[in-house]
């Protein structure tokens, strides 16, 4: 695009901030309840960050790839890029700061955030140059409605399907069978093979917000406003018998999500790209390089935690201890101060290479 949607931009700075923020507190036994994934059904602020990632993919693939040919060059560029994307989450997944460095193979996480996103990518991009929005319109319709139906009707194993945390989960039993010890928890995986197929909706939601964004309509922020009330109402209505859940990255969970998404991206939108506000260029910066800036985060997170001060406490927990745990406050402020001082110096980090014009593209 020769003049970039600010907005976009400010957005997906935004949600690695918040990515960042969510996962790095002083300590998981005091966090503020906001800043938690509910424990199963239902949903708070934090699950919406990575949809909201995977929504903003979409709308980027459609600006990356609006001109491009279904030629053998832009396969291999997509291919290329969802194989980088996978191959940095299986290392954060299998490294440890020991020799040689990384864990036993039987104690290595297959699946996760960055694989997640890749395969996302891949399959949001192969689908967005070669099909119409009319096209597209109906595979997330179909995705959407087959996996509700795969979830809520088919046997698992001569059981009744379930939607709860039980072995009878078709996205748990699957994983369980499949990946098998190499999952987040025993029994399940939130970033797992089934509930990848409906986040792939979710970025098919971010190629239509990308497609309203680049048309010649007036009053778009206007019109993402009222797809997002209306999705976040269709996805709250499906809830009732569909839960969204973001473990399971439910049918009603993409609904709900993308509304939001677009509730969000359209107030971003007529703030800076309609009247011209200058705000949030330091979102601006980390957005830039935000697989980078997420990437560090999450290695530099696992070496902290890794690193033990006096054979006990590690290095993450020595500097929440020392520095941001006091009386006179409370134990979730202190925790939300330090996940704000990370969250800080990340934006640091990633404002110095913006104004370096240091830009990795992953």
């Amino acid at each position: 695009m020769k003049e970039r949607i600010i907005s976009v931009d400010i957005f997906r700075g935004l949600t690695i901030v918040l990515m960042i923020l969510v996962n790095t507190p002083g300590t998981w036994s005091n966090v503020y309840g906001p800043l938690l994934h509910a424990n199963w059904h239902g949903y708070t602020p934090t699950d919406l960050v990575f949809p909201f990632f995977l929504f903003i993919v979409g709308t980027s693939i459609v600006f990356s790839y609006q001109n491009k040919t279904t030629t053998s060059a832009t396969y291999r560029k997509i291919v290329i890029r969802a194989l980088k994307l996978i191959g940095l989450g299986l290392f954060l997944g299998a490294f440890t700061i020991y020799f040689p460095f990384f864990k036993d193979f039987e104690n290595i996480r297959f699946p996760g955030v960055l694989q997640r996103i890749g395969v996302v990518f891949f399959f949001a991009a192969i689908l967005f140059i070669n099909f119409n929005w009319k096209v597209l319109l109906g595979i997330c319709i179909t995705i959407l409605l087959g996996y509700w139906i795969w979830m809520g009707f088919i046997p698992v194993n001569g059981m009744d399907p379930t939607f709860e945390r039980a072995p009878n989960n078709w996205a748990n039993y699957i994983d369980l069978h499949v990946i098998g010890t190499h999952m987040y928890k025993e029994d399940y995986d939130p970033e797992g093979l089934l509930s990848t197929l409906p986040s792939i909706a979710s970025s098919l939601m971010g190629i239509f917000t990308g497609l309203i964004l680049l048309s010649k309509r007036a009053k778009k922020e206007l019109l993402l406003l009222g797809v997002g009330i209306v999705l976040v109402v269709a996805g709250h209505l499906w809830d009732l018998v569909f839960p969204i859940n973001k473990a399971l990255w439910s049918s009603s969970f993409v609904l709900v999500t993308a509304g939001w998404a677009n509730i969000l991206l359209a107030l971003i939108y007529y703030l800076t790209d309609v009247k011209g506000f200058r705000f949030g260029s330091i979102f601006r910066y980390a957005g830039s390089n935000a697989i980078t800036v997420y990437f560090l985060s999450s290695f530099i997170s696992k070496i902290f935690y890794s690193i033990k001060i006096d054979g006990q406490t590690t290095l993450h927990q020595w500097l929440f201890q020392k520095i941001y745990l006091h009386d006179f406050m409370s134990a979730e402020l202190s925790s939300l101060l330090y996940g704000l001082s990370v969250v800080s110096f990340y934006l640091l980090l990633a404002y110095v290479m913006y104004r370096r014009k240091i830009f990795i593209k992953v």
